[in-house]
C-alpha cells in the first residue's frame, strides 16, 4: 500500500492531505467504486462538487471504504444559483444530503462568475457557515487575484484554500504568489494537464521519468509538491491510484523543477474564469 499523504495547515486550522483524489467526470457509480479502493490504498482527501453530479457515489465510497470519517478530507464545491448570504449555508446542506455526511471538510465557490455579481455574496456565507462548525475549511475555485481581494476586503475573511487549473503548462505564477502572501494553500486542478495526456507526452516530461526511473505522472506531481502546491489529482485505474500516490518518495533537482517550470504557456492556456463558470 502506498503511503497517505502528508498534510498542509489550513489558515482556519484544518489539516488538508496535499494530494488527493478528483472526481470529475466520474458518475456515481464508478465514484462509490474507486472512491472505496483509493481510500483502500491510501488516499485520504476526496474531491467532489455539485457540478460533478457525482456526490452521492462520493458519499456512498467514504462509507464503504471503512475508514474513520474523521480520518477522511472530504471536499464539494457549489455553482453560482447559491451566490448569496443564506444561499450557501443552503448549498452546504444540499451537499451533505446527498454526500450523506454530517460535516464537508472544505467547502468551495466552485467559480467567481462575476457578471453574475454575487461572490462577495457567497463568500459572506461560507465565513458564517465556518462558525457552525458544518464545515471545517471555506475556500474558493478559480478565483484570481482581483476576485480574491474583493472578498477578503469584503470580509476581512481569507481562504483556506484557492484551487485552480495548474500544471507545467498552466503554471499560474500571480496566483500562486498572491496565494502564498496570504496564507492561501493553492491546489491544483487538472495537475498533468486533463484527459488528452499531453503534459506527460511532453519530451521534457518523459526525459525526466527516464532520469527519475518514474512515470511521467509521477514526475508531474512532484513537481506540484517541490512548488509547495497541493494537488487533486484523478484517475479510476487501479495501477495508476497507486503510482499518483506513490510521489513522497523521491524529490526533482531544483534544475529539473525549473525545466518543468519553463514549459508554461501562460495565463491565456487556463480557462478564464472572468468569462467561463457555472
Amino acid at each position: 500500500m502506498a503511503p497517505t499523504a502528508p498534510t498542509v495547515r489550513l489558515v482556519h486550522g484544518a489539516d488538508m492531505p496535499r494530494l488527493g483524489l478528483g472526481t470529475w467526470p466520474m458518475d456515481d457509480a464508478e465514484a462509490e467504486r474507486v472512491i472505496a479502493e483509493a481510500i483502500g490504498l491510501g488516499y485520504r482527501l476526496v474531491d467532489t462538487a455539485e457540478n460533478y453530479r457525482n456526490e452521492r457515489g462520493v458519499g456512498l465510497g467514504v462509507k464503504a471504504s471503512g475508514v474513520a470519517r474523521e480520518e477522511l478530507f472530504v471536499t464539494s464545491k457549489f455553482n453560482k444559483e447559491w451566490h448569496g448570504v443564506d444561499l450557501a449555508a443552503e448549498a452546504a446542506e444540499r451537499r451533505l444530503d446527498l454526500l450523506g455526511l454530517d460535516y464537508l471538510d472544505l467547502l468551495l465557490i466552485h467559480w467567481p462568475n462575476p457578471q453574475h455579481g454575487k461572490y462577495t455574496e457567497a463568500w459572506q456565507g461560507l465565513a458564517r457557515l465556518l462558525e457552525t462548525g458544518r464545515v471545517k475549511a471555506i475556500g474558493t475555485s478559480n478565483f484570481k487575484p482581483a476576485h480574491l481581494d474583493r472578498i477578503i476586503d469584503a470580509t476581512g475573511v481569507v481562504p483556506d484554500v484557492n484551487q485552480i487549473q495548474l500544471s507545467p503548462y498552466t503554471t499560474r505564477d500571480a496566483s500562486r504568489a498572491y496565494d502564498a502572501e496570504k496564507g492561501i494553500v493553492t491546489q491544483s486542478w487538472s495537475p498533468i494537464g486533463g484527459a488528452g495526456g499531453e503534459v506527460r507526452k511532453d519530451p521534457v516530461v518523459v526525459s525526466l521519468a527516464e532520469k527519475y526511473g518514474r512515470t511521467p505522472g509521477q514526475i508531474v506531481l512532484r513537481w506540484h509538491l517541490e512548488l509547495g502546491l497541493a494537488v487533486a489529482v484523478k484517475s479510476s485505474d487501479p495501477a495508476r491510484l497507486e503510482q499518483n500516490l506513490d510521489v513522497f518518495g523521491f524529490e526533482l533537482e531544483p534544475a529539473d523543477v525549473e525545466l518543468l517550470s519553463a514549459l508554461d504557456r501562460g495565463e491565456g492556456a487556463a480557462a478564464d474564469s472572468d468569462e467561463f463558470g457555472h
